[in-house]
């Protein structure tokens, strides 16, 4: 929102004369004690631009806060800024005029549904793996664990087979449109690679068919298509050529699949069975996890989009600035960089570039805590204050774990706003009617 601030007359002058005094207090005057320097000898050595400016700034600084006054409860912090420009403030002061000027101030915004208790009534699909997808999933661990417990032998007198793994030399390159080749493909170049053939869905479809029968020393050439999935979009229905010579073939020998090997398979269990149980019950866990972080997921998303927000800028900007700051800490614990390394990554040209890439998704985010925040206020929900203290010693003791700065004030807030968010979600999912579809 944007303010008028229409200071009197009076109250100019008033502040011109504290003005005055201040610096009659301050500027030593030759022939006269401080604070008893006539006026016109006191503009005389200081000038009265500087007075007039100084008395501008000071009235700014005391009427600024009853200006926002009328906005205490709605206006968001640290966000009011001075539209009016010093310099036309300072063309149009006199001591005994007033003086208007204009702030903006960032609210918070309404939230606006598409209809009527559109939260309370969400319909949501989920995604996640039924009972069938859940078995293979452990069956395809159990198949892992048991290949691991393999050795490899070196083959002789054959090619490659299904089932063996193979060392390689591969490279590639791109087949131009009119049939010359062209750049290389470097991520598709590598010397002494080792391919598991039990693998062949992981690599680029047709390469292990084509290595079919191939003997170590062989070199073979042959053209494939990136299909149009690829997880490199820059290489998705390219045609390329690859050329791989075969190094060594190895057959990997397993033991047989039975209760003396259970204790290696997963430790404690002493039967296949207990194994096989006990890989499922892992699975059914994980699939229940996922689930709930679906549903979640889903709900949030879905929450973004039936709350209509105008974003207010200084909070996207914070937000960004939130997300920017855990994604460096986030690199500094896992690429253990020191303080140097961390350094030109704090710039303000970095965050601000952050930013402005993410602003869709940031805005996003900033929509859906705001909505969050207002169900939290209509539905009355609440958390403890113990809740409240453990949230905050945890962040905090995070924080002295990795030797970080923190401002105590701003790790409470969040974790206010953190308690809020998970409060809310239970109480939407439990309103919620979730669908749960399977994947193929």
């Amino acid at each position: 929102v944007r303010l008028k601030v229409r200071v009197p007359g009076n109250l100019c002058k008033e502040i011109y004369d504290e003005t005055l005094l201040d610096f009659s207090k301050k500027v030593k005057v030759k022939g006269f004690r401080p604070g008893k320097v006539p006026e016109w000898v006191l503009l005389s050595q200081i000038g009265q631009k500087r007075v007039e400016s100084e008395a501008v700034k000071l009235i700014l600084e005391k009427t600024l806060p009853e200006a926002m006054a009328s906005v205490a409860g709605r206006a968001l912090k640290d966000s009011e800024e001075i539209v009016t420009k010093f310099d036309s403030l300072l063309a149009a002061f006199t001591p005994t005029s007033p003086l208007s000027y204009h702030v903006a101030v960032d609210v918070i915004p309404d939230v606006e549904w598409t209809s009527k208790d559109a939260y309370k009534h969400m319909v949501l699909e989920v995604e996640g793996r039924d009972d069938i997808g859940v078995q293979n999933a452990a069956d395809a661990e159990l198949a892992s664990r048991h290949k691991d417990l393999g050795s490899l032998r070196v083959v002789t007198g054959r090619g490659l087979e299904m089932n063996d793994v193979v060392i390689i030399d591969i490279s590639a390159a791109r087949i131009n449109s009119d049939g010359t080749i062209g750049d290389k493909i470097l991520s598709c170049t590598q010397k002494g690679f080792s391919l598991d053939t039990e693998e062949s869905t992981s690599y680029i479809p047709g390469l292990v068919q084509n290595m079919m029968d191939q003997k170590g020393g062989e070199t073979r050439t042959f053209d494939l298509v990136f299909p149009p999935d690829w997880n490199q979009e820059h290489l998705r229905n390219i045609k390329a050529r690859f050329t791989v010579e075969c190094k060594e073939v190895f057959l990997r020998v397993v033991p047989d699949l039975n209760d003396e090997i259970a204790e290696k398979l997963v430790e404690g269990c002493k039967t296949l069975e207990q194994v096989k149980q006990a890989l499922l019950k892992k699975h059914q866990l994980i699939e229940e996890n996922n689930r709930k972080n679906a549903a979640r997921g889903a709900v949030l998303e879905k929450l973004s989009k039936i709350a209509k927000i105008q974003v207010p800028k200084s909070l996207l900007e914070e937000q960004g600035r939130q997300i920017y700051a855990a994604k460096l800490m986030e690199l500094h614990i896992k690429q253990r960089f020191d303080k140097k390394q961390m350094e030109p990554l704090t710039s303000e040209e970095m965050v601000n570039n952050f930013i402005r890439v993410k602003h869709d998704e940031i805005s996003a985010t900033v929509r859906q805590s705001i909505a969050v925040a207002e169900v939290f206020r209509l539905e009355k929900l609440q958390y403890t204050r113990d809740e409240l203290e453990a949230e905050v010693k945890s962040a905090i003791d995070e924080f002295k774990i990795y030797n970080q700065e923190y401002d105590e004030k701003k790790v409470r807030e969040q974790a206010q706003e953190m308690l809020e968010g998970a409060k809310v979600l239970d109480w939407l999912l439990e309103q919620a009617d979730i669908r749960y579809v399977t994947t193929k």
